[in-house]
């Protein structure tokens, strides 16, 4: 999020704040790579990021102003709505990766790969 979009720098920093709390949750979701090209999934960290803004809302409530209310709704229901969806996501993902391997080690070892009677 950008500083011009918000009031005054306190609120971009609060945001910034809130921005690495959201950024946690999903990668422990499974939507960012890690340096290694890596996709991790560690739902309860999930969770407990999404807990935490959730307690900053309710702590910060009626300090906050109207807009900074929705943004910050809206953060935690984009969150929870993809937490919902996140085991779904994994089961997916590892699929997908499993049947790579499985492509990758029929090519490297053809004899030991599935086959087929014609």
């Amino acid at each position: 999020m950008q500083k011009d979009m918000f009031e005054d720098e306190e609120t971009a920093k609060f945001f910034q704040v809130i921005q690495m709390l959201q950024r946690t949750a999903l990668f422990n979701m499974g939507h960012f790579e890690d340096q290694e090209g890596k996709i991790h999934f560690n739902l309860g960290e999930a969770k407990e990021a999404i807990d935490v803004i959730k307690a900053i809302q309710s702590k910060t409530k009626g300090n906050l102003t109207d807009r900074e209310s929705k943004i910050l709704s809206g953060i935690v229901s984009e969150l929870q709505m993809r937490f919902v969806h996140a085991p779904a996501r994994q089961r997916k993902i590892e699929d997908e990766l499993a049947q790579g391997e499985q492509i990758r080690q029929s090519f490297e070892s053809p004899s030991e790969g599935p086959s087929e009677e014609l």
